[in-house]
């Protein structure tokens, strides 16, 4: 827990590795607080994308208003930058409404981008390199452009999959036009200070039982008609190249709908990149500052507990309690 500077606004963070139970725990603490939920899910934004994205239901949701979910169609991208600038309105709303904001969900990036107020801003003189970087990509495939990341930025070549050529294009953009690494320019962003009073919580579980949730939620995904959602985003004009359709299970099932792989092994696939998906989720919260992990495993599974936990916590950062306990 980072140490409370005066004038700092309240944030409470509930982050950890997909299927560790944080939507659940989330409705319960935004009770607790008297607060209101902001997602930190690239998935979620998107409308009619309920099944893959493990969506919360209005019916769910307790009365607690939710923010950015539901608010974009699918054949339109999301980023970082947008996300921010999406998130910075709902917390300015919940501000002035006297409540305490709560960031839920699992992509770490999104979060840090608000905890450490990251600055994106880039450069709109000249966007003739990114064009040529885009044709490039066109004629000799996203191997070459990872490639030429690797030569000038190797720790942005590890971070970012070959296949996202817009993180790629961006990373290669901004060493030509600044001759800085963004890598560097990312980790000396993360140094900054946090700027909120914030209690950070990571969510997680003893990877084998969390690894039967992801299977079994996959499961239930498909027997909720995960495969009859994609058709009909992939009806409505959705293909592989957009944004919203490189999510986990939206992916693989519409390669199987291109009759490209069985179901079989679309639903094989899914449940082993979900579980490396986890795993890399558990590699970042582990890396970032003034985390304070709640493991299921030590409260027994008690969310009750886990729950008394975390409002002591925000108790002791000074971050005031409403109405709840």
């Amino acid at each position: 827990m980072q140490e409370k500077t005066e004038g700092q606004k309240p944030l409470i963070i509930l982050t950890g590795p997909t299927a560790a139970g944080k939507t659940a725990l989330s409705i319960q603490l935004a009770k607790a607080v008297d607060g209101e939920i902001i997602s930190a899910d690239s998935m979620q934004v998107y409308r009619r994308m309920d099944i893959g994205s493990a969506k919360i239901l209005p019916e769910e949701r307790k009365g607690i208003p939710h923010h950015l979910i539901d608010v974009l169609e699918p054949t339109q991208d999301f980023n970082v930058v947008l996300f921010q600038q999406m998130a910075k309105e709902s917390l300015d709303g919940i501000y002035r409404r006297g409540r305490i904001p709560i960031l839920a969900g699992g992509t770490g990036f999104y979060i840090q981008a608000i905890l450490y107020d990251i600055d994106f801003t880039e450069s709109e003189e000249d966007t003739s390199y990114r064009r040529q970087l885009e044709r490039l990509a066109e004629e000799k495939g996203p191997s070459f452009l990872h490639q030429m990341l690797q030569e000038v930025d190797e720790a942005s070549a590890q971070a970012i999959h070959e296949n996202n050529m817009k993180r790629v294009i961006r990373a290669l953009e901004f060493y030509k036009l600044t001759g800085q690494k963004i890598s560097s320019h990312n980790e000396a962003e993360h140094q900054k200070e946090a700027a909120y009073n914030a209690c950070y919580f990571v969510l997680t579980d003893d990877r084998a039982r969390l690894y039967e949730k992801i299977d079994r939620r996959v499961d239930k995904m498909l027997s909720d008609g995960l495969v009859e959602e994609v058709a009909a985003l992939r009806k409505a004009g959705c293909t592989k190249d957009m944004v919203s359709m490189q999510g986990l299970g939206y992916k693989e099932i519409l390669s199987f709908l291109d009759g490209e792989i069985s179901l079989e092994r679309a639903v094989y696939l899914i449940k082993r990149d979900t579980r490396h998906f986890a795993k890399r989720q558990l590699t970042w919260f582990r890396r970032e500052k003034n985390v304070i992990w709640a493991d299921k495993n030590a409260f027994a599974e008690d969310e009750e507990r886990i729950l008394d936990f975390m409002l002591k916590k925000i108790r002791e950062a000074g971050i005031p309690i409403g109405n709840g306990k």
